[in-house]
């Protein structure tokens, strides 16, 4: 499933280098936390590796 905006694009980013251990679980806040939490590595790559060309910065309900 493709990221449906940039900032989703972005958290998903964030939270996939906290799970491969390139960066520390205390710099995320909001939707990347989340994401964290209830996503897997395989799922946050498909939402990180989504082209933001074309996306909209944020949709309703994005964090």
């Amino acid at each position: 499933m493709p990221a449906r905006s940039k900032a989703q694009q972005k958290a998903a980013g964030a939270a996939l280098a906290v799970k491969r251990g390139e960066a520390d679980k205390s710099g995320l806040q909001g939707a990347a936390r989340e994401m964290l939490d209830s996503m897997s590595e395989q799922e946050l790559e498909e939402f990180a590796a989504t082209s933001r060309r074309d996306l909209p910065e944020r949709i309703d309900g994005d964090d």
